[in-house]
């Protein structure tokens, strides 16, 4: 009989995944964390939002460890909520970048995610709470120094094809991906993802791949779910997603994170 190995780290995405969409995570799933990192296990939250976004998440969750913010663009730490690395797209590529996109879809509007902030262009509608944009004008003027992601969007494209749109014009210019169906692409330098940044943190301590275990629910996933040795999506995430992978958990709300931590762990 083969013994079943115990994990050495746990990565795992927020929203949609130990986050629900409409709510906060919920006890239970605060309690599996925390019993798993007092373990000596460490806990990395994969995510794509960017570090202004993590307050809330370092609080619930009691300020340990790191967090891998903006699909693998930073590098994140929970306890003094400072980003210890980052990894830009220059303004070069990035400008490079908008200029093909617009050319080819003239109706797409873009923002950027800075260390400082997010700043857009007027035709660029948020779909959730960003701030104050620390400036609202045209990508050539808010691109003036390298960013964390770029972000297009376009009102009348899902995401899927957006994104299908968009690989089609740039190649392997820089790394494509999204974590919603609402039009909107993320870009990341090339190179710059979930999983590169992952296996950054895993090989400064000495864990290997097959070592990690990995829940995710979207696209901007799928390069960690791929890499992990063992890999869950999230019951109602992205089809591709699903495709992927051959283990499944409950949706957040209903703790299925939590409870294959419990059974992996024996919590």
């Amino acid at each position: 009989m083969t013994r079943r190995l115990t994990p050495r780290l746990v990565a795992t995405d927020l929203d949609g995944t130990i986050v629900p969409w409409d709510g906060e995570i919920t006890d239970r799933t605060v309690a599996a964390l925390k019993a798993v990192d007092a373990l000596g296990v460490p806990v990395v939250f994969v995510t794509g939002r960017p570090a202004r976004w993590m307050a809330d998440v370092a609080e619930r969750t009691g300020h340990t460890g790191v967090a891998i913010c903006a699909n693998g663009a930073l590098l994140y730490d929970l306890h003094t909520e400072v980003v210890l690395e980052h990894f830009p797209i220059s303004v070069e590529i990035g400008l490079d970048v908008a200029r093909r996109l617009r050319a080819a879809l003239p109706d797409v509007a873009f923002a950027v995610e800075t260390l400082d902030g997010f700043a857009h262009e007027e035709s660029y509608l948020a779909r959730w709470d960003v701030g104050r944009a620390s400036e609202v004008a045209a990508i050539e003027r808010i691109y003036g120094a390298p960013v964390v992601k770029l972000l297009a969007r376009h009102e009348a494209m899902g995401s899927d094809d957006l994104l299908a749109a968009a690989r089609d014009v740039l190649g392997d210019l820089v790394e494509m991906t999204h974590s919603s169906t609402s039009g909107l692409l993320e870009i990341s330098a090339v190179g710059v993802s979930k999983a590169t940044t992952l296996a950054k943190v895993c090989a400064e301590r000495g864990i290997d791949a097959s070592e990690v275990v990995a829940f995710g629910d979207m696209p901007n996933d799928l390069a960690m779910l791929a890499w992990a040795g063992t890999a869950y999506g999230v019951a109602g995430g992205h089809p591709e997603v699903l495709a992927a992978v051959s283990r499944v958990v409950d949706r957040p709300e209903d703790d299925g994170v939590a409870r294959e931590l419990e059974r992996l762990f024996s919590l």
